[in-house]
């Protein structure tokens, strides 16, 4: 465990019984959320790489155009 989580764990112990109970439900959700995430990354890999190479060709063959922030 790394220093900063030891002094986050540290600071947590001092919350009452219900704000810790709070705290690691909301910890926990967030780790399964971000274990979630990195599936659904993981499971896409293959799919986002061919839309990228698309979108590249599409852009060397002059079928883009540069678009302002404001047109967005």
């Amino acid at each position: 465990m790394t220093k900063l989580l030891e002094e986050a764990f540290k600071k947590a112990s001092e919350l009452s019984e219900i704000e810790q109970n709070s705290l690691a439900r909301w910890l926990l959700e967030e780790l399964k959320s971000e274990s979630s995430w990195q599936k659904s990354f993981a499971d896409s890999e293959d799919e986002l790489s061919k839309l990228a190479d698309d979108a590249l060709d599409e852009h060397a063959k002059g079928k883009t155009k540069k678009m302002e922030t404001d047109d967005l």
